[in-house]
């Protein structure tokens, strides 16, 4: 399985009404969970990527590198809450992580941050990026004020809904 076929699944999954899925074709076991670690998970059969496993079979070992990643989040869970509580002040809004993965203030190594403490912004402003499986997806601020306090480093894990910013809007 190549990563572009594990990029499309990882789409479908992101698209689907499905939280989880647990996929094994061969020496391959991709595990993908929206929601983090699930609390009971379901087994889902997909009988057409088994054909694509079988006409790239020297692609299924660099393939299991990624998949063999899929499940590290789940320790990063369980220590997360040390690192998550941020508590919103009166008059602030908190800029949510839109997914698991790594976040990046900045747009790439040695380039000034996206946004600073005291930075002015607008609903559509990038703010940073968070990284899945070398899927760069951008963090908009989502609200016009300024930003009040930074609460994540760039480079640092951050799970689905950790703040990674506070916004005092706009009077």
């Amino acid at each position: 399985m190549t990563e572009d076929e594990v990029l499309q699944i990882l789409d479908l999954v992101e698209k689907s009404n499905f939280d989880y899925l647990d996929l094994e074709i061969g020496d391959l076991k991709l595990t993908v969970s929206k929601s983090g670690v699930p609390a009971a998970p379901a087994t889902v059969s997909v009988t057409q990527a088994a054909p694509a496993a079988a006409a790239a079979p020297a692609a299924a070992p660099a393939a299991e590198a990624p998949a063999a990643a899929a499940p590290a989040p789940a320790p990063a869970a369980e220590s997360a809450p040390a690192s998550q509580p941020v508590t919103v002040k009166e008059g602030t809004v908190a800029i949510p992580a839109p997914m698991v993965g790594t976040f990046y203030a900045t747009p790439e190594p040695g380039a000034p941050p996206f946004v600073k403490l005291g930075d002015r912004v607008d609903a559509e402003t990038t703010v940073g990026l968070v990284e899945v499986m070398k899927v760069f997806n951008a963090v908009s601020s989502g609200t016009a004020g300024t930003i009040d306090e930074v609460c994540v480093e760039s480079g640092q894990f951050v799970e689905h809904g950790q703040t990674l910013f506070l916004v005092r809007p706009d009077a």
